[in-house]
């Protein structure tokens, strides 16, 4: 498993990921009919950085890091995290946020938060969590899940 940052040609092969994860509703606070266009700019134009994390050429997951607030805020990072359905449970995440860590302190940041993670999504919290993130709050009933109903979102930081 390798993990590099992204290039523009690495795009086809991330959308079939990420339009997965976001058409599903369960995750993201993405339209669910967001286009390959508007998931461009989301992916991979907006954020400061974006890596890939492939095997024998073919890429798995990938996640993006950009500064979460401007200013006085621009020490803080937030990353979002996406593994392909045919890659999950084989350590893709926890490898990706432990990149994105690093990645985070020699860029110059100083903490990373999730801003809007579902409480539904109970893997990914139990891996941030042990991966030493705390949740610093929660927004009652703000993520909409398609089959739970309205959940709960987390916010989790951790100082790095």
């Amino acid at each position: 498993m390798n993990i590099r940052e992204a290039s523009i040609k690495d795009f086809d092969e991330i959308w079939p990921i990420f339009h997965g994860i976001v058409a599903a509703g369960e995750t993201y606070a993405y339209a669910r009919e967001t286009t390959k266009e508007q998931a461009f700019k989301i992916w991979l134009d907006a954020p400061r950085k974006t890596y890939v994390c492939e095997e024998d050429g073919n890429i798995l997951g990938t996640y993006y890091l950009k500064t979460n607030q401007a200013g006085p805020g621009s020490h803080v990072c937030n990353c979002g995290y996406m593994v392909s359905s045919k890659a999950r449970g084989r350590g893709l995440a926890t490898a990706m946020c432990e990149h994105s860590q690093q990645q985070a302190r020699e860029l110059g940041y100083k903490a990373m938060q999730f801003n809007f993670v579902a409480s539904s999504n109970e893997g990914a919290v139990r891996l941030w969590n042990k991966l030493g993130f705390e949740t610093v709050g929660c927004l009652p009933k703000a993520f909409n899940h398609p089959g739970k109903g309205y959940v709960d979102a987390l916010v989790m930081y951790k100082w790095l």
